[in-house]
């Protein structure tokens, strides 16, 4: 990504919306140090285009997602690479009603991105201004995702913000309801952004919460759409096991709606302890975005992927780090129980995943290929899983293997890995 790719971005998609009858966009960021360059050229391919644009400064992706709804702006923008490190970046798209842009517009934007920004009239340009008390809007959304009988005073929390977007949100939400707040990774200084800290690498918080003594510790990656949680006794609690804890809540008190979605990807511990309760689990595809478009044709409202991107559609309208781990939290003050309690009901398959790296052909169909995923499913007799992709980011086919013996898991997800690469030739 280039700052001139991302002029004719903003200038692209400023024409579409201008023709939707979009007059204002909003534009948050996180704390990678392109973000300004990146801001600037967005901004003025906006203001190419007519539309007039409102700086949020940097912001959660969820963030910008509410404050564009809350705002009735016609799009919210993101630049933002999410968990990955500080040399990568993006730009992600919300539309008015703070969910990802419907498929037409995004292919109308696409279809103009080749388009050179001139010939505009100097009278037609849009606007800038900036949203001083974006901040402040944000944290007062996310404390009301949990009603205001929930406190948590008392409590004490070990917090990792990955020197990311939440940086200067997430311990004003936590001590506003009460909390001691013992916080890291909030001195973000453009470059150690999600570097080793995080919830990409829950290591430091984990002895945090030992050190500290905490009741736990919560980890959010870079924009904030992803948690994952530390119970006190230094364990890490994935995406799979936060998504039992609200989904089982949400059970008991009769407002759970639909099936619970996951991916692919999901652990089969988390499905079979799910229809234990009785609640019904679909599988998407692997991305929040599959997982949103399966819970909304389900009638669903709690979903999510075992990297800690959970959807809570009765609080949010997208993944939210921080709403997710308040949901948790409420569930602890009101059951006072610890997290290791909570989580006592489910247990997780050992998951074995090896990433194969692709020179070009397709493998997936290869006969020697199917052979050993067929070998291996045998061996699993409908106790484990099996699952080969292709990365959607990377040249990388993923194998997968869950089953109940982690040694056997990783010994068969090895072979197949191993057919994968003889495959190639």
């Amino acid at each position: 990504m280039t700052p001139e790719f991302v002029l004719r971005l903003g200038y692209a998609a400023g024409q579409v919306f201008a023709e939707e009858g979009t007059s204002t966009v909003l534009i948050g960021k996180d704390t990678r140090l392109s973000c300004y360059m990146y801001e600037s050229a967005l901004q003025a391919g906006f203001c190419a285009a007519g539309v007039n644009v409102r700086l949020l400064g940097p912001m959660p992706t969820p963030g910008v997602a509410y404050l564009t709804k809350t705002f009735r702006a016609s799009a919210g923008v993101v630049i933002s690479a999410s968990h990955n490190l500080c040399h990568d970046n993006g730009v992600k798209f919300f539309a008015t009603n703070g969910s990802k842009l419907p498929d037409q517009t995004e292919e109308a934007i696409e279809a103009r991105l080749d388009t050179s920004v001139s010939g505009f009239d100097a009278s037609k340009l849009g606007r800038v201004s900036r949203i001083n008390d974006a901040q402040g809007r944000y944290v007062e959304f996310c404390k009301g995702a949990v009603g205001s009988r929930i406190s948590l005073t008392g409590m004490r929390i070990a917090l990792d913000c990955a020197n990311g977007a939440t940086y200067h949100i997430a311990p004003h939400v936590l001590r506003e309801l009460g909390a001691e707040v013992i916080a890291m990774g909030v001195e973000p200084d453009g470059l150690n952004i999600n570097r080793d800290c995080g919830s990409t690498s829950p290591g430091a918080l984990a002895s945090l919460v030992r050190e500290s003594r905490a009741d736990l510790g919560i980890a959010l990656d870079g924009d904030g759409d992803r948690v994952v949680l530390v119970d006190r006794h230094g364990q890490v609690l994935d995406g799979d096991t936060l998504l039992y804890i609200i989904a089982l809540d949400r059970h008991r008190t009769g407002a759970l709606k639909g099936p619970v979605v996951g991916t692919q990807m999901s652990n089969l511990g988390l499905e079979q302890a799910l229809q234990a309760e009785g609640i019904g689990f679909e599988r998407a595809r692997v991305g929040d975005r599959h997982v949103l478009e399966m819970l909304w044709r389900q009638g669903g409202n709690i979903g999510g992927e075992s990297s800690g991107h959970i959807l809570c559609l009765d609080r949010a309208s997208t993944g939210d780090g921080i709403i997710s781990a308040l949901q948790v939290l409420a569930v602890m003050v009101t059951t006072g129980k610890d997290l290791d309690a909570l989580v006592a009901g489910l247990t997780m398959l050992p998951q074995v995943m090896i990433n194969v790296p692709l020179n070009g052909r397709d493998v997936m169909q290869h006969e020697d290929v199917r052979k050993a995923v067929s070998t291996v499913e045998n061996a699993l007799a409908g106790k484990g899983r099996v699952l080969l992709r292709p990365s959607g980011t990377e040249p990388l086919i993923r194998v997968m293997v869950e089953g109940p013996d982690e040694k056997l898991v990783r010994g068969h997800a090895e072979h197949i890995a191993e057919a994968v690469r003889q495959a190639q030739g």
